[in-house]
């Protein structure tokens, strides 16, 4: 193992992020109750340029007035992008007014270091003007070929600091590369495979080597249950930790995919105490199940383990 390691500053549960746009408040409070991890009240894409300020007034007074955490949802909002007008005060009105109650900003089409560092330095101002005793963290969206093209930087440079996560923009990141797709998140029958399996693979190992959180963006057709559940099996098995939701419906589904089965759960146990078996006779593998478990073994079993305790702890 190398003597270089980035371990996670902040561990959050994120199976399934709900996007809910900051102009539609009648949509708050069913948001509220909908069994999501984590919702992102969005000031970005799903808001129209004339409902901008209107839908900041909105999401801070729902960030002030909700009691997301006793629902145990994590609080984040999507600002709008640093190419805008809107950035700015989106930071600004968000700290000062309701900065208590945010756990995160989500930064969309990140394509540089420097724009994370921007809103970090941004946020680093603004924490102590107020007083703020919560540490806000930071995600960022990569979107678009140059976010992709520096992800390692990145995740590299933000290790440490605020940044917590990355997130997988499949639309934008689409139409950057002009990519021809049938719907957002969709598969292209044209191609043979999942063409998104190296971009979401490459953010991820990103993630992994600087102990942040891989997190897959969203799947458009809301009505193909289906189709979002290979998805997000896709890039589970990838390693993300969860993806969004753009629809209530899809909700169930990343839970059930990203939550661990009892049967895995309980095979990972097995293969922990095994394990402590064997080594309790001085021996540094063992057979379980007719199969050789070794150390990798053990490494993959913990993280199957840590992560449906935390399930645990959340839902409880």
């Amino acid at each position: 193992m190398s003597h270089t390691l980035y371990t996670a500053s902040v561990q959050r549960v994120q199976r399934c992020e709900l996007a809910v746009p900051g102009s539609s408040p009648e949509m708050f409070e069913k948001a509220l109750k909908s069994g999501t991890d984590f919702i992102f009240l969005d000031l970005e894409d799903a808001v129209a340029p004339d409902d901008k300020l209107q839908a900041r007034k909105n999401v801070i007074q729902a960030i002030n007035d909700i009691d997301w955490k006793r629902h145990g949802i994590t609080v984040s909002v999507r600002i709008n992008g640093l190419d805008t007008q809107y950035m700015v005060r989106d930071v600004v009105d968000l700290v000062e007014q309701a900065g208590s109650k945010i756990d995160t900003i989500l930064i969309p089409k990140v394509g540089v270091y420097a724009d994370v560092y921007m809103v970090e330095a941004m946020l680093n101002q603004l924490e102590m003007q107020q007083g703020l005793k919560n540490k806000i963290g930071i995600e960022a969206l990569i979107e678009t070929a140059l976010g992709m093209a520096n992800v390692e930087d990145i995740a590299r440079f933000g290790a440490g600091g605020r940044l917590e996560a990355l997130h997988f923009g499949v639309a934008d990141y689409a139409a950057s590369n002009r990519a021809r797709t049938t719907n957002i998140g969709g598969l292209n029958p044209d191609y043979p495979g999942d063409q998104w399996h190296s971009a979401i693979s490459r953010m991820t190992v990103a993630c992994r080597a600087f102990g942040l959180r891989p997190i897959d963006g969203p799947f458009g057709d809301f009505k193909d249950p289906e189709g979002f559940k290979q998805a997000a099996r896709r890039a589970a098995a990838l390693g993300c930790e969860g993806k969004w939701a753009i629809h209530p419906s899809q909700i169930e589904l990343a839970n059930e995919v990203f939550t661990p089965p009892p049967a895995e759960i309980e095979k990972a146990k097995r293969i922990l105490k095994a394990l402590q078996e064997a080594a309790a006779q001085g021996k540094g593998a063992a057979a379980l199940d007719g199969r050789l478990i070794d150390a990798a073994s053990e490494k993959m079993a913990n993280n199957v383990v840590r992560a449906a305790e935390a399930i645990a702890a959340k839902t409880q």
